[in-house]
């Protein structure tokens, strides 16, 4: 117990130099001019994955593309960097001779973690691999964190709960269930409104939590000195709006209950959408 107790201290340790490390990194780069949340805006032409679904139209054309850099190899006047964006993830060919020996000095010092814009040239390496030849590249943003060790990845649940940006980052997949989940909810939006209903939002504090048999979440709302509970439920607003004459009305909308928290349940989150009117689909 002793041994391991010494062993998180040392880990511990060795977490806080490298965080120190990276803010040093950062200071220098303010006290240099090159600050790089100055930076507010970067103009990028292509995602990684539009540029490798693509290549015969791509090939040696010039691209801009902006991500979180993942991987980088160094070795000597040439590098290799692999950037994650929205849609996947891309290598970039860094030599010293494209890029100028100040931004390739520059280049060498950034972390695993930080955002990069590169513009560049596609092409495909002697090793078959679709990659951008970097004629510059800029820091964008620094990391001042470090990122999960990639060949384990984040695995902890209770961790990718409560540090869902990190599960992103480092989970492609559950990247892909978030773009899933939008491109539903706009297909279902556009199903409903395609046959005259409309979307409207009611409200999530009320009197009374009916609609469902569940235990809601209670507040106080000072202005009006009363006592208030989130909402269990869509369906009884969506009645009244029917009753004042909106004859078919949908909402998509979180609601909230008090009760049991699993990998399957949430104390909030959107029903599959609750739909109300006169006349049925």
């Amino acid at each position: 117990m002793a041994e391991q107790n010494q062993q998180n201290k040392n880990e511990e340790k060795d977490l806080n130099q490298l965080l120190k490390v990276r803010r040093e990194k950062l200071k220098d780069l303010q006290d240099n001019g090159k600050d790089p949340f100055q930076i507010t805006k970067f103009d990028v032409t292509a995602h990684s994955s539009e540029i490798k679904d693509n290549f015969e139209q791509m090939d040696g054309k010039e691209v801009t593309i902006a991500g979180r850099m993942m991987s980088k190899r160094v070795m000597g006047k040439a590098s290799f960097c692999n950037v994650q964006d929205l849609k996947g993830n891309i290598q970039s060919y860094v030599a010293r001779d494209s890029v100028g020996e100040e931004a390739y000095k520059d280049f060498k010092k950034m972390d695993i973690g930080d955002i990069v814009g590169i513009k560049g040239t596609v092409f495909r390496t002697k090793m078959g691999e679709i990659s951008v030849h970097a004629e510059s590249i800029v820091l964008l943003s620094k990391s001042l964190q470090i990122l999960p060790e990639k060949f384990h990845g984040l695995t902890n649940t209770d961790i990718r709960y409560r540090q869902r940006y990190v599960d992103l980052i480092m989970n492609p997949e559950v990247k892909d269930t978030f773009v899933k989940r939008s491109q539903i909810l706009k297909e279902i939006r556009n199903f409903l409104d395609g046959r005259g209903f409309m979307e409207v939002e009611t409200p999530m504090l009320v009197a009374n939590a009916g609609g469902a048999a569940a235990r809601p979440f209670e507040t106080h709302y000072n202005a009006l000195d009363e006592d208030v509970k989130l909402r269990i439920s869509l369906e009884l607003y969506l009645k009244r709006l029917i009753v004042g004459g909106l004859e078919r009305v949908y909402e998509i909308g979180r609601v909230f209950r008090n009760e049991g928290v699993d990998t399957r349940h949430n104390p909030e989150f959107t029903p599959d959408g609750a739909v109300s009117g006169i006349h049925r689909l």
